[in-house]
């Protein structure tokens, strides 16, 4: 049955969204089976796999929120063997009010999920910068959470709304909810701040923290305005290897 990993902060600009698109390529590079889901409404992971949010119309995770399409009819293949896309769509800002009247609407995404999970190693969910209804149906659904931590000044700010919001749904929609780890994403070793505050958040989370970090890189950067993951960008870039190290790091750490 495949691990289903939700990619969440509310903080906006630490990594998110790269880290899923990275991550998952890594997996299915790794010839993992791997489901993207992209639960943002600005859809750049949808974007960033090089398809056009706006010819996804009708067949996006908006849709299978509200109720209109099943989950399996909206995947699309990617350029990488074994990884596929849900995509999404700017409509999905509506879902939160459509949603309201849904019974259990916390678990929409989760009872969507349920017929597609023998058929992935891993579903990686890509989580908007809110803590809003689909954030909580993407933590309600997931096996465990993978944080990202930018490598800035202001890197523990807001964490703990986020862990609150965690420990919330642990309590009252999904008790197996765990944390996957805390990553450390543009990571530039020049900077003082930047090596402080990984020190910070490794004597804080200690081995919660994964061991990979992801390091600021240009290729890594660039990548999404080619509409690919910088594995399929420059295969041999640090960004490219930082992510195969995390995907082998969570492998190794889930077959134990």
């Amino acid at each position: 049955m495949g691990k289903i990993i939700a990619i969440a902060n509310q903080k906006g600009g630490v990594g998110k969204t790269t880290t899923a698109i990275n991550l998952a390529a890594s997996l299915a590079v790794l010839e993992k089976k791997v489901l993207l889901i992209d639960a943002d409404p600005q859809a750049n992971s949808t974007s960033g796999l090089n398809f056009d949010p706006d010819s996804t119309t009708k067949k996006t995770i908006y849709e299978t929120l509200i109720g209109e399409i099943e989950l399996r009819e909206i995947l699309v293949s990617t350029e990488i063997a074994g990884l596929s896309l849900a995509p999404s769509h700017i409509n999905l800002v509506g879902a939160e009010i459509e949603m309201l009247n849904i019974a259990e609407r916390e678990r929409v995404l989760g009872k969507a999920l349920t017929s597609l999970r023998e058929m992935f190693d891993y579903i990686i969910i890509d989580c908007s910068p809110s803590l809003g209804i689909i954030t909580i149906n993407a933590l309600t659904a997931a096996d465990s959470v993978l944080i990202p931590v930018q490598c800035e000044y202001f890197a523990l700010e807001g964490l703990g709304k986020l862990l609150n919001t965690i420990k919330l749904v642990q309590n009252r929609l999904n008790q197996s909810l765990q944390i996957e780890g805390f990553l450390l994403t543009m990571f530039d070793g020049r900077l003082r701040h930047a090596n402080l505050v990984v020190e910070e958040v490794r004597n804080h989370f200690g081995d919660m923290v994964f061991n990979t970090v992801i390091q600021r890189n240009v290729r890594l950067s660039e990548a999404p305005s080619f509409g690919k993951p910088v594995i399929l960008h420059d295969a041999v870039s640090t960004g490219s290897n930082n992510y195969l190290n995390l995907a082998k790091e969570i492998i190794n750490k889930n077959s134990n």
